[in-house]
C-alpha cells in the first residue's frame, strides 16, 4: 500500500464503513455530518470517466477478476442455483447500474421478516424523498426505439396506462443547455462537482464516460469527503474482531490489498481500529464476511446470517434483430417500464454502441424439464429458421440490434448462502421454491417484444444448460427481524449480539421489492443513519 494508504491505516476512526455502494455511501455522509471520523473501505478501484471501458469488449476495464489482473466495475458470480451480476469500485453498484429509481408497491413494506417492525411505507416516505433529492432523480425525457416497441406491446395487451418513462439518476440538459454541455453543480447549491448532461448514448452500464450519470462518487461520497470522510480503495476486509466481548470497546478491522494475488499468498494484513463498524459490502460481500465472522471472531451473530436470499424473482431475456433500419443502442440504459400485471414489471435494457460481448453468452430461448429437452427445442428453432438466426448471429454490432428484457416480480422465492470447506460462498435451498430460470409470463412478454421488432429471443447459455436463473439484484442475507431468531439486524439496522455495528446494503433488504432496489437500499440506509445520535450527544 502506498504512503497515503498507510497514513489512513494508522488513524483510529469512530466508524469504518465496509463498502461504498448505496448503503455505504449514505452511511459515510450522514455519519460525517454528525461529527464522526469516518473511513470507507472499498475493495474495488477509483474510476474517473476516462477509466471506464468504451465498450464491454474491453474486458480488463469492465469485469472484476483480480486473480487475472482484470479490475473493472462489474463482477459475475456463478452458483448452483443462481448467476449474479454486481458492481465493484468506489461508488459500488452505482457505477454499473441502469440508474432506475422506482418505489416498490405496498406489498414490499408489508411482507417479509421486517413487516411487523414498523409502519415502513409511512416511516420511509421522507427518506425516499431524500434519496430522490440526493441521487438527482428525474423523469427520462426521451423515449427511443426500444421504448416505443415496449409501448406497442403495452397497447396490444391493453395496458398502455401502465407504460411510462422511468425516473432515473441522470443529469439531463436543462432549458437553454446543449446535450453534453458541462455546467456548475446543478444539485447541491454549488457544493457538488461540475456535471455534463446526458447524450443518450446507452452506455450507462459500462460506466458513464460523459459525467452525466449521478453515481455515488458525484453525490454522497463527494459530499462525505468534503466533511472529512476518507476513502481507502483497493482494500479487502477479511476479519472484524470485537474489542471486548460484544464490541463495547470498538473493533479491529483486518485488511489487505484486494488487487494483489500470487501463488504464495494474498498480501500483508494491516489492522485498523474503530469504535463502530458499518457492513456495506453488498449482499455477496456482507453475507460472506458475516458468515466467516460467525465461525471465527463474532460467534454471537444470529444463526440467520446468509438466510432469506432473494433474486427479485427476475428474468433476463435478450431480444435481437437483424433489422438494420433501427439503432436500439440509443437512449439511456432503461428508459421505460411496463407493469404487465399486478405483480410483474418489464423494462427494455440497452448497452451503448459497440458493447456486444453478451452475444458470446447467448443461446436461443428454450425452456424444458431437462437439458436434453432444452437442447432439442433450441436446435428445433435453428432448423425452423436457419436464415433468420444466421442473420442475427452475424450482425456487426449486437448492441445496436438488441434489447435485454428485464422482468421482475413481487412474488417471492428464497435461497441461502453458506460457506464451503474452502471458505467460499455456495447456495442452498431455503423455504419455498428456488428462483426459476423459466418464468412463463416473462417468456410470453419477450416473444411479443421479439415479434414487434422482427427479432428472436435469447437467454444466457447457463440457463439452457443448467436451468440456472440470473439476476442483477441479489438481496438478503442479513435481514431485519424482531430478534436474533428471526433476523440478523434489528429495525434500526443494528447487528444482534454486538454493539455499534450496523448493516446498510442490499443484504438488509427483508422482502422482495419486485423492482430495481437501489432506491430502497438508499432510503432504508437514510432511515438507519437517521437513528444514530450525533457524536456530541453521546
Amino acid at each position: 500500500m502506498n504512503a497515503v494508504d498507510l497514513e489512513l491505516l494508522q488513524t483510529e476512526y469512530d466508524y469504518v464503513v465496509i463498502g461504498s455502494g448505496f448503503g455505504g455511501s449514505v452511511s459515510a455522509l450522514r455519519l460525517s455530518e454528525k461529527g464522526y471520523k469516518v473511513l470507507v473501505i472499498e475493495k474495488g478501484k477509483w474510476f474517473t470517466p476516462n477509466d471506464f471501458p468504451k465498450t464491454n469488449w474491453q474486458i480488463k476495464r469492465w469485469l472484476w477478476i483480480p486473480a487475472i489482473k482484470t479490475q473493472g466495475i462489474m463482477r459475475l458470480s456463478f452458483f448452483k442455483h443462481i448467476s449474479i451480476l454486481s458492481g465493484v469500485g468506489v461508488g459500488g453498484g452505482s457505477l454499473v447500474y441502469a440508474c432506475t429509481l422506482p418505489i416498490p408497491k405496498p406489498e414490499f413494506f408489508n411482507t417479509g421478516s421486517w413487516a411487523k417492525l414498523n409502519d415502513w411505507e409511512n416511516v420511509l416516505k421522507p427518506h425516499y424523498d431524500m434519496a430522490y433529492t440526493m441521487l438527482g432523480a428525474e423523469i427520462n425525457p426521451k423515449l427511443c426505439a426500444g421504448d416505443e416497441a415496449l409501448r406497442t406491446v403495452a397497447q396490444k395487451i391493453n395496458r398502455e396506462e401502465d407504460f411510462h418513462a422511468t425516473k432515473v439518476a441522470i443529469f439531463f440538459a436543462r432549458e437553454g443547455q446543449r446535450m453534453g454541455e458541462t455546467v456548475p453543480d446543478p444539485y447541491f447549491a454549488g457544493e457538488g462537482p461540475e456535471r455534463a448532461s446526458c447524450l443518450h448514448c446507452g452506455a450507462c452500464m459500462t460506466g458513464c464516460r460523459h459525467n452525466a450519470k449521478n453515481s455515488l462518487d458525484k453525490n454522497y461520497l463527494y459530499l462525505a469527503q468534503k466533511r472529512g470522510a476518507k476513502i481507502l480503495a483497493e482494500t479487502f476486509v477479511h476479519d472484524v474482531k470485537p474489542i471486548g466481548e460484544n464490541g463495547e470497546n470498538g473493533y479491529e478491522i483486518h485488511v489487505r490489498d484486494s488487487t494483489q494475488w500470487t501463488w504464495f499468498g494474498r498480501g500483508k494484513t494491516q489492522v485498523i481500529k474503530a469504535k463502530g463498524v458499518v457492513f456495506s459490502g453488498g449482499t455477496l460481500g456482507t453475507s460472506k464476511l458475516l458468515l466467516t465472522l460467525k465461525q471465527t471472531s463474532m460467534p454471537a451473530l444470529s444463526e440467520r446470517v446468509g438466510r432469506d436470499i432473494r433474486s427479485n424473482n427476475e428474468s433476463l431475456i435478450n431480444v435481437a434483430t437483424a433489422d438494420k433500419d433501427v439503432d436500439y443502442s440509443q437512449g439511456i440504459a432503461i428508459g421505460s417500464v411496463l407493469n404487465t400485471d399486478a405483480h410483474s414489471h418489464l423494462e427494455p435494457v440497452r448497452y451503448g454502441a459497440g458493447s456486444g460481448v453478451w452475444r458470446l453468452a447467448m443461446a436461443p430461448m428454450a425452456y424444458g424439464s431437462n437439458a436434453w429437452v432444452r437442447l432439442y427445442k433450441m436446435l428445433s428453432q435453428w432448423v425452423k429458421d436457419p436464415v433468420g438466426y444466421f442473420k442475427i448471429a452475424t450482425v456487426k454490432d449486437w448492441a445496436k440490434h438488441s434489447q435485454v428484457m428485464l422482468f421482475m416480480q413481487h412474488l417471492d422465492s428464497k435461497l441461502q448462502f453458506k460457506l464451503n470447506r474452502w471458505g467460499n460462498l455456495q447456495t442452498a435451498l431455503d423455504v419455498g421454491e428456488r428462483p426459476q430460470a423459466h418464468i412463463p409470463h416473462a417468456e410470453e412478454m419477450a416473444l411479443m417484444y421479439a415479434k414487434e421488432i422482427n427479432g428472436k429471443a435469447y437467454t444466457l447459455f447457463t440457463e439452457q444448460l443448467f436451468n440456472i436463473a440470473s439476476t442483477a439484484h441479489i438481496l438478503g442475507g442479513a435481514v431485519m427481524g424482531e430478534d436474533a431468531s428471526t433476523g440478523v439486524v434489528d429495525r434500526q439496522g443494528r447487528l444482534f449480539g454486538y454493539q455499534n455495528a450496523y448493516v446498510c446494503d442490499g443484504s438488509m433488504i427483508s422482502a422482495n421489492p419486485g423492482v430495481n432496489p437501489s432506491l430502497s437500499i438508499t432510503a432504508i440506509s437514510e432511515y438507519i443513519m437517521s437513528q444514530v445520535a450525533h457524536k456530541s450527544d453521546e
